[in-house]
């Protein structure tokens, strides 16, 4: 039989377990100097990206309404199929943007 205080324990390490896994779930956020972001013209806010250097970029482009983006709508950050096991802001933007259908 469990004791009030071995429950409380218990039910402590399993919240913290959850957490653990929740954060693992989420990617490390891409690095605008990261060698693959940079080869791509990564910028973490869309509004800085140099036109004249990326003529592509047209206003309005973000991660948020890219095809690549795979997060949720809303939200800050999300995965991108582009940079596997890295999160990209949702106002970023690529050189590999593609509008979403």
């Amino acid at each position: 039989m469990t004791n009030r205080r071995e429950f409380i324990v218990q039910l402590s390490l399993g919240t913290g377990v959850l957490a653990a896994g929740q954060a693992m779930a989420q990617g490390a956020a891409l690095s605008e100097t990261d060698p693959a972001a940079a080869a791509q013209g990564y910028k973490a806010d869309a509004t800085k990206v140099d036109a004249k250097k990326y003529p592509k970029y047209a206003a309005g482009q973000t991660c948020a309404n890219c095809a690549l983006y795979q997060g949720k709508a809303g939200a800050a950050s999300g995965p991108c199929a582009l940079f596997p096991g890295k999160d990209v802001t949702a106002k970023g933007w690529c050189q590999a943007y593609a509008k979403k259908a």
